[in-house]
């Protein structure tokens, strides 16, 4: 065999074999999880969820329906609330397996614009909150504590709607029309995950926004009595803007958003502030790009973050979701990759143990996050 022909195989054979290695490795150190599809038996849209324990779990739903499992996903229970049938859940939050607020999303003037309670799991409901008022539209709600929460709502004269509750969601008062934070025209919140509201720690709380020209972020230090805003360089318009936020220091938060009429845009999608959101600057684009609604924190460990300590970054990952698929970040926003292509609308973790929530009777669970960080990718020169 001629000598050149030899050279020729040998390098045809070293380049497979490097390209092999590289391959390997690659797979090795990319992110793996996997979402485990729960048949629960039903065709409802869902968007609300609150993983409370790694057992524990309420979601929210439409025809006034809400489902509940205490066995981590293993069987779950499903309620209709009486005379509810019309209402869509788009948020939900617990405080075990008894209690869980449950709130309507929809045009309060045809009566969409109520919240519901339970205290014994579910068998019964209790009205605690509802309004007629023309232009009044439900978007979140969140709690600091077992006691004090916070809902949230379209603005109304120009102001964001603001209700506060200061015994767990039995009773709800507006907040005076001078304290509401004061809207941009067009501008308004997203119902997609009833995460547009966020309270943080002790007293702290955020709203994100869209609608407007650009993207804005309310922010809160008294329990939401008064709110200051900053503008953020996420575009915006009736159908974009941010619609998910999240914390996971005092200083150290992400907003994801995007566009509902256009799921796979590949306009950026991801903020990220470093002050306690004073200020905010573009992450990392997600994997896959497109819509987040969205943005959870999984935990190695199950724990309750206080809102005041630093967690360790080597302890904890970003998973956001939407409808063009789920993407998971080590970097706290920095980088992402695709965990899955399913099309959630709404994700929640307690520790290591999550579940999102999408349209007609997706549920999912996962246990596991890859806290594996990818390696750059090798290139190899080929000779001549």
């Amino acid at each position: 065999m001629p000598k050149k022909l030899i050279n020729a195989l040998f390098i045809q054979i070293r380049t497979f074999l490097l390209y092999f290695i590289t391959v390997s490795l690659l797979s090795a150190t990319s992110a793996s999880a996997q979402w485990d599809i729960l048949d629960v038996q039903t065709k409802i849209n869902m968007r609300g969820v609150h993983t409370v324990t790694p057992t524990i779990c309420w979601i929210g739903g439409s025809n006034g329906t809400v489902l509940r499992t205490t066995n981590g996903g293993k069987s779950w229970s499903t309620f209709k609330i009486p005379g509810a049938d019309s209402l869509d859940f788009r948020d939900i939050h617990a405080f075990g397996k008894e209690t869980a607020i449950a709130m309507s999303a929809g045009p309060a003037e045809l009566g969409k614009g109520k919240i519901y309670r339970t205290d014994n799991g579910g068998e019964s409901w209790n009205l605690v909150y509802q309004t007629t008022q023309n232009g009044v539209f439900l978007d979140g709600i969140d709690f600091w504590n077992k006691s004090q929460g916070i809902c949230l709502g379209d603005p109304i004269n120009g102001r964001l709607f603001i209700l506060t509750t200061e015994d767990g969601g039995k009773s709800w008062k507006e907040l005076p029309m001078e304290n509401r934070p004061e809207a941009q025209p067009g501008e308004a919140c997203f119902a997609a995950s009833g995460t547009s509201i966020l309270a943080v720690g002790k007293d702290k709380a955020f709203i994100g926004t869209g609608g407007g020209k650009m993207a804005r972020v309310f922010r809160s230090d008294d329990l939401g009595q008064h709110w200051q805003v900053s503008e953020t360089p996420m575009p915006a318009g009736p159908t974009s803007g941010i619609f998910g936020l999240h914390f996971w220091s005092k200083k150290n938060g992400i907003a994801v958003g995007g566009d509902y009429k256009n799921t796979s845009d590949s306009t950026k999608n991801v903020l990220l502030t470093e002050d306690g959101g004073v200020t905010w600057k573009f992450g990392a684009s997600t994997k896959p790009l497109g819509l987040k609604e969205s943005v959870a924190l999984y935990h190695k460990r199950y724990s309750t973050w206080n809102g005041d300590s630093q967690l360790r970054k080597d302890d904890f990952a970003l998973v956001a979701v939407g409808p063009s698929g789920s993407s998971s970040s080590t970097q706290q926003g920095k980088s992402w990759q695709t965990i899955g292509n399913e099309p959630f609308h709404a994700v929640s973790f307690a520790g290591n143990v999550g579940y999102a929530v999408g349209g007609k009777g997706l549920i999912a669970k996962i246990e596991k996050v890859s806290m594996k960080k990818k390696k750059r990718k090798l290139v190899f020169v080929r000779e001549e």
